[in-house]
């Protein structure tokens, strides 16, 4: 074999690694104490999203309703209700993604709320300080979720906009739930334990999920031993104080039902 023929061979190998690891990549946009502080401008255009996973969640400039991403398309939750389709031109301030594999398939997954949903799926995991995408689809016979209307400068704490979240309900929907779990050890960067949104089949209902019940749903978790987080490189972002222990805030945003 040449000296060129073994350099190729090389840099051919060197790419296949490059991809696998990016491919057990969990990729996001920013920390989510950045949120939380208030930073709802969108930095990061949807079409690159799409570069670097075909699942995930996540919000759109302004803090615009709940991010979807499922089976390669993108979608937006709004506080009305309605559901959209995102384009590419689109910005996020804030979305986690990454390709899905079937690292874990679970079957006939039953639970009758949200909290013994996540038990189930806990007592399946190789590991608690691994990264985790999780796919779930079926019949659920309810799921309680919410989503938060566009806001207009200047910009309020995260918690404070979650009191006036728009909340829906749904009954025996077909549905696809969407979502992650994160490590205790990335507090202020992303949500520690599970964090989900919803879709219904018929692209009309969905929301991040508050709570669930739900009888034989298949489940896929995907490991990821790896997390990408691509800095905001305008906006707030620079100016904004991280120092702040958010964790109350977090945990009062993601379960409320207000």
């Amino acid at each position: 074999m040449s000296r060129c023929q073994i350099t190729f061979l090389v840099l051919t190998l060197l790419a296949a690694e490059a991809q696998a690891a990016e491919r057990d990549a969990i990729y996001q946009t920013a920390p989510i104490d950045a949120l939380m502080a208030g930073v709802y401008d969108g930095d990061y255009a949807i079409g690159d999203l799409k570069q670097h996973g075909d699942i995930g969640i996540g919000t759109l400039d302004a803090l615009d309703g709940e991010l979807v991403y499922v089976d390669g398309q993108i979608f937006q939750v709004r506080a009305d209700g309605k559901v959209c389709p995102v384009p590419d031109s689109a910005r996020t301030p804030l979305a986690t993604v990454t390709w899905l594999d079937r690292d874990i398939p679970l079957k006939a997954v039953s639970a009758t709320n949200f909290d013994e949903f996540c038990h189930i799926l806990d007592r399946s995991l190789p590991s608690a300080n691994l990264f985790y995408a999780i796919r779930a689809d079926g019949k659920f016979d309810y799921v309680k979720t919410r989503s938060m209307s566009k806001q207009q400068k200047p910009y309020r704490p995260l918690v404070e906009v979650a009191k006036e979240q728009a909340v829906f309900e749904f009954k025996r929907v077909k549905g696809t739930l969407v979502g992650f779990r994160c490590p205790a050890f990335v507090k202020g960067i992303n949500v520690p334990g599970y964090h989900f949104h919803f879709l219904t089949d018929d692209r009309k209902g969905g929301g991040h999920v508050l709570d669930l019940r739900v009888t034989g749903l298949e489940v896929i978790l995907d490991t990821s031993d790896s997390i990408h987080l691509a800095l905001p490189k305008h906006g707030d972002f620079n100016n904004v104080d991280l120092s702040v222990d958010r964790q109350q805030e977090l945990h009062r945003v993601e379960s409320s039902t207000e």
